[in-house]
């Protein structure tokens, strides 16, 4: 019964500490809706003596309301701009929610499968970061998508500046006749220069929600092009080959590296199964790593080999291209 005491109160605690983070970053909607209609419809303007009293008064609010934890997550953990770019409509509180309610799951679950309660604390620490992972994934899937639609994106957008439209027209083209993700990236540049910012700005604010080399290429060279001159649609044309024949090389690379992928697959996998198998055989054999202090230490041990045997397949198998 002590030892059920021990793991609910360290439960608790880590529960408590994940609320009250998601009451930190609630935040006030209607005054980030309100700031962000205000910098396309022209606030900027304003004059320098309001503008500082506003900042003033943002950075007083900003110590005031904010705690080490809040800080520490923005500083490391963009939650907010990761939900933008796995174009999800989660809050931080709700997917903070998701994740207690994923570690209250993983607490309770192996006793309610009949497993013993010593493995409760690793397996809710493992189902904490199950959120995580899927939207890091949902992140992932988006990006890739989106780097392979630029290509043809770049050639419409070319072909409609040949036709003798603008550049505005031209993005306005890739909202109404492509798809998601580029559709909508695209649209909502279009619609932020539509309400007066900037090409340039609303550009530069595309790849900060999208981190995609190619897309920066793109934006620069639009950028150089308005400032100095030149035919647009044949430098776009030239950003949509290099594309195409960097896709085609990524692919034979990732032909040849087949075999290192399923290599670490095998090996990664191969510990936790053979755990598993030898625990449903013979529970006895595997209970001296948990109770003995050698067994342990070797626990540890293994965990930590396995984690750096992962980050060294990870950096053999990962060639940029």
């Amino acid at each position: 019964m002590s030892l059920w005491i021990i793991y609910l109160g360290v439960f608790g605690c880590v529960a408590a500490l994940v609320v009250v983070a998601s009451s930190f970053m609630k935040g006030d909607k209607e005054a980030e809706v309100a700031q962000r209609l205000t910098a396309l419809t022209g606030g900027k303007n304003k004059g320098a003596k309001g503008a500082q009293a506003e900042n003033d008064l943002m950075a007083e609010s900003w110590n005031r309301g904010a705690g080490a934890i809040e800080q520490a997550i923005a500083n490391h953990l963009n939650l907010k701009l990761m939900f933008e770019q796995a174009d999800v409509s989660y809050t931080v509180s709700q997917f903070l929610t998701a994740c207690v309610v994923a570690a209250l799951v993983g607490f309770f679950g192996p006793t309610a499968c009949g497993l013993p309660a010593k493995f409760a604390p690793i397996i809710s620490v493992i189902f904490v970061f199950l959120p995580f992972a899927w939207l890091i994934m949902k992140r992932k899937r988006r990006l890739k998508k989106f780097g392979a639609q630029l290509p043809e994106a770049l050639e419409l957008i070319a072909r409609a500046l040949r036709a003798g439209h603008s550049l505005a027209a031209g993005l306005n083209l890739v909202a109404s006749e492509m798809s998601n993700p580029i559709a909508k990236e695209f649209g909502r540049t279009f619609e932020e220069q539509n309400l007066g910012t900037p090409m340039e700005e609303a550009l530069g604010k595309m790849t900060e929600r999208i981190p995609n080399l190619d897309l920066k290429f793109f934006v620069t060279a639009i950028v150089l092009q308005r400032q100095t001159g030149g035919d647009l649609a044949e430098i776009l044309d030239k950003i949509g080959r290099l594309i195409r024949e960097r896709f085609k090389i990524f692919g034979q690379v990732q032909a040849l590296t087949g075999e290192g992928r399923m290599s670490g697959i095998v090996l990664l996998a191969l510990p936790p199964m053979l755990f598993v198998a030898v625990y449903r055989m013979n529970p006895d054999y595997l209970m001296l790593l948990f109770t003995d202090d050698l067994g342990k230490k070797m626990l540890v041990g293994g965990i930590v080999m396995q984690l750096l045997g992962a980050v060294v397949i990870q950096k053999i198998i990962n060639i940029r291209v």
